[in-house]
């Protein structure tokens, strides 16, 4: 009963009254205390601010790598034997096809002066020719008949037209002509025949008497007196040529097979007239068709062997080593370099090895910069020829060699090790901004005093400050491209150190919704770098 009486008392009320104003003034305390530290922490908060203007932005792949020549070839001396003449001299230029060295190639030459007698005789053995213009006066065989070496295939009759060169004492240049007639007197005949010059001796000349002499060639038709071999003389003009001639008069040809085989291919007839080098018939078979082959084969080996003694260039370019000289003995000797290195230097190529992620985002005819230790300053133009589909993977990472080609070579040489930026996409004088200045959901932290903050958001902002949002374009390592919702004259606000919208809200710092008002505290980075949450 006192227990009761004591708490409905006056005493028991503002006791009850003291405990609610105690608790009230420890939550007050809490409040206030949360207060101060945030307090702190905005005034701790320090802004980068940085102005909208005009850049040029570059988006790029880098790598390195090292130079090489268009084209480069190793020219070895196949042939040995003594060198007898070179063409060239080490740094200088030689053209595609340019005899570079001559090598003593006696002995070989003797192989293949044999080789060829062999294809030739081969040859005739499968094709037999005529070997004296005429007329056909007999044929042995038919097509389809069965010959050995040495039968008889057909017989020519020698044409009767006469060729005599006549020689003349003490005549002037001008006295005789081609197309002059001419009278050819035959010893034991009577009459003459009447002929034409055909070819005059180009100069006079002395004959073992001493007297100078000219050389006219007469040409006539034989009516048939000449059966044999005999003597004439001959009247040009107002000169009769000096002593007697002999005059040969062919007396025919009889064809034979030197191979055996079958007659095929034969459609002379008695009558046809040939020509010396005229292909009579074919013999086919396998023993005349496999002579033929092997003397082609050993033909082809022996000129191939030959080649090797007359060294030419591959290509067109510059001699960068010269290990033999004309005199030198090259081969199996103890000169057992017998290399010249030539480089094509019209270009010079490299090769990126460029990650797989990023392989996507390279295409053939993409610009790229080369700058070099080697040339301080300067920058080269070089373009993407190739970007390879097979990748070479090491260490759990795949890459894909690209080739670049460079034309402006000026100064550069194979074997320098380059750096190189492949162009992505690139803008010249756009509007742009650090990356860190963009923030989850595109939007940009701006002076308040900013021609753009009149376009602010309806977004809590820090005091002097005003979100507004925009549209981004291209963007490099360090500045992003803004196409609408900047203008030149706008300052921009953010931290130079990125966080995440709820370590802003642990911090205190205003604006740390996880709306991501916060400069630098956005996560929607279009370039993926600084700022990304």
């Amino acid at each position: 009963g006192k227990l009761k009486k004591l708490l409905s008392g006056k005493k028991g009320r503002r006791w009850i009254v003291l405990c609610v104003l105690a608790v009230a003034v420890i939550g007050g305390g809490t409040a206030f205390l949360s207060r101060t530290r945030a307090k702190a922490a905005k005034a701790e908060t320090t802004y980068t601010t940085a102005s909208v203007e005009k850049r040029s932005i570059t988006n790029a792949l880098t790598g390195s790598g090292t130079l090489q020549p268009a084209d480069s070839y190793t020219v070895t001396t196949l042939g040995s034997g003594e060198v007898l003449s070179d063409t060239f001299e080490e740094g200088g230029i030689v053209e595609k096809d340019q005899l570079l060295y001559t090598i003593d190639s006696s002995d070989v030459s003797t192989t293949e002066t044999q080789a060829q007698t062999n294809y030739t005789q081969a040859l005739k053995a499968k094709y037999p020719t005529a070997d004296i213009s005429g007329t056909v006066s007999e044929v042995y065989v038919s097509n389809g008949d069965a010959v050995s070496a040495g039968t008889e295939l057909c017989r020519i009759r020698a044409r009767n037209d006469l060729t005599i060169d006549f020689q003349f004492s003490y005549a002037k240049d001008g006295d005789f002509y081609v197309g002059q007639p001419a009278k050819i007197y035959l010893n034991g005949y009577a009459g003459y025949i009447d002929g034409t010059v055909a070819q005059v001796g180009g100069s006079s000349m002395a004959n073992a008497t001493g007297m100078k002499m000219t050389t006219v060639r007469v040409k006539a038709v034989n009516p048939g007196l000449v059966t044999g071999d005999c003597t004439a003389s001959a009247v040009v003009g107002n000169y009769t040529s000096y002593g007697q001639t002999t005059v040969k008069v062919g007396t025919g040809s009889t064809i034979t097979a030197s191979a055996s085989g079958k007659v095929s291919g034969l459609t002379l007839m008695p009558g046809d007239s040939v020509s010396s080098g005229q292909r009579i018939c074919t013999i086919t078979g396998d023993s005349v068709d496999n002579q033929l082959k092997n003397a082609k084969a050993s033909l082809e080996s022996a000129q191939d062997r030959l080649d090797d003694y007359m060294v030419t260039s591959p290509i067109t370019g510059t001699v960068v080593e010269k290990t033999v000289k004309a005199g030198d003995n090259v081969g199996t000797g103890s000169n057992s370099n017998n290399t010249l290195c030539i480089y094509d230097l019209t270009y010079l190529e490299m090769t990126l090895n460029i990650d797989e992620l990023d392989i996507d985002n390279v295409e053939v005819g993409q610009t790229v910069n080369v700058t070099s230790d080697a040339k301080e300053g300067q920058t080269f133009t070089g373009v993407v020829t190739k970007v390879s589909v097979v990748g070479t993977t090491s260490g759990g990472t795949t890459t894909y060699p690209v080739t670049v080609r460079i034309d402006d070579t000026d100064g550069l040489r194979p074997g320098m090790n380059v750096d190189a930026e492949i162009v992505l996409f690139s803008a010249d004088g756009v509007l742009a901004i650090p990356s860190l200045a963009v923030n989850r959901g595109d939007t940009v932290l701006v002076t308040s005093d900013s021609p753009s903050a009149a376009n602010a958001l309806e977004q809590e902002a820090p005091e002097g400050y005003a979100y507004v949002q925009v549209t981004t374009g291209v963007s490099d390592d360090s500045y992003i491209e803004i196409t609408s919702g900047l203008q030149e004259g706008d300052t921009v606000a953010y931290l130079r150190t990125a966080s995440s919208g709820s370590d802003m809200m642990m911090s205190g710092m205003p604006g740390g919704d996880m709306g991501g008002g916060m400069p630098g505290g956005g996560g929607g980075m279009p370039s993926g770098g600084p700022g990304g949450g």
